[in-house]
C-alpha cells in the first residue's frame, strides 16, 4: 500500500482536483440555468459571467454552446486552468484575477451565476452589497443573476456534515467536509474540508479550512432588499427544478435566488 502525502494547503491552489470533486452537479445545473435563462432574461442571451468561476467548469460547456463567457477569481491558479482551458477549445471571452467584492467589466452581460456557496467567501455585510452591487453593473437591465449558497436554518438540525466521492480515468478523490467552529453573533463558519488524492502511483491528502459568512432565511432576504438594482424573481433549492420554486423558511437549507436587473 502506498504511504498517503498529508499537506495542509488551499484547495483553490489544486484546480485539476477542485474541478473534479465540484463537478458532481454540473449536468443539473447546466440544464436549471439554461432554462432560468429563457424563462426570465428579456431578450436573447448571449454572453454569461461568473463570478468566484474558479477552474471555469461552468462556463468552458457554456462557452461550448456558442455563449461568451467571462468570469473572475482571487485565485491565480484556477483562473490559469480556466483560461487555458477556454483557450485550448477556441472559445470566446476569458476570465481574470478580480476580487467578487468591487470590480466592473467593459460590456455588461446578458446573464450571471453564482451557484456553489462561493458569495459566503465574503465575510462581512458591507463586501456582499459590493458584491451585488457590482454584479448590478455585470449585468445588462433585464438579465438575471442565479446566486446559490447555503442556508443556516433557525428550525431542525442543519446538514453539517458530507462526504462525497468523485472518479475521472484513473483519478480518484474522496471528500469530506465538517464543521470546525460556529459563531452566530459574528455570523463565521468554519469548515475542514480534506481531499484524500489516489492515483495508480500516488496517494495525497490535502487539508484546508472554509472561512463563511452564515445566512438565515431572513439575514439572505434583509441582504437582497438592500441593493434596489435587483428584483427577486424566484427561490429555488439544489433540486433545480425550474418548475417548482420554493419559499424561503425556517427549515430552508439551501437556496438558488433568481435575481432580475432592474430596467
Amino acid at each position: 500500500m502506498l504511504a498517503m502525502q498529508k499537506t495542509k494547503a488551499s484547495i483553490y491552489d489544486f484546480p485539476t482536483y477542485y474541478d473534479l470533486v465540484f463537478g458532481s452537479d454540473t449536468a443539473a445545473e447546466m440544464r436549471f440555468l439554461n432554462k432560468c435563462f429563457g424563462r426570465f432574461v428579456d431578450g436573447p442571451v448571449r454572453r454569461v459571467f461568473e463570478p468566484a468561476c474558479g477552474t471555469g467548469r461552468l462556463i468552458y460547456r457554456m462557452g461550448r454552446q456558442g455563449l461568451e463567457v467571462g468570469g473572475i477569481d482571487l485565485n491565480e491558479k484556477a483562473i490559469a486552468y480556466c483560461n487555458k482551458r477556454l483557450k485550448r477549445l477556441g472559445l470566446k471571452g476569458r476570465a481574470q484575477v478580480g476580487d467578487m467584492s468591487d470590480f466592473s467589466v467593459r460590456r455588461p452581460f446578458d446573464a450571471a451565476f453564482n451557484t456553489i456557496n462561493s458569495f459566503r467567501h465574503l465575510l462581512t455585510e458591507e463586501m456582499a452589497v459590493g458584491h451585488l452591487e457590482s454584479m448590478a453593473r455585470v449585468v445588462r437591465p433585464g438579465g438575471i443573476y442565479a446566486l446559490g449558497l447555503h442556508l443556516t436554518p433557525t428550525r431542525g438540525e442543519a446538514t453539517d456534515e458530507e462526504g462525497w466521492s468523485a472518479r475521472r480515468g484513473q483519478l480518484s478523490i474522496n471528500t469530506y467536509m465538517w464543521p470546525v467552529e460556529k459563531n452566530p453573533r459574528k455570523r463565521l463558519e468554519r469548515f475542514g474540508i480534506r481531499f484524500d488524492v489516489y492515483r495508480p502511483t500516488s496517494t495525497m491528502r490535502i487539508e484546508d479550512v472554509l472561512e463563511l459568512r452564515s445566512y438565515t432565511s431572513k439575514q439572505f432576504e434583509r441582504l437582497l432588499s438592500a441593493v434596489s438594482s435587483w428584483e427577486v424573481m424566484e427561490f429555488y433549492d439544489f433540486g433545480y427544478e425550474v418548475e417548482h420554486p420554493i419559499q424561503l423558511g425556517a427549515t430552508t437549507e439551501d437556496v438558488v435566488a433568481i435575481l432580475k436587473r432592474r430596467v
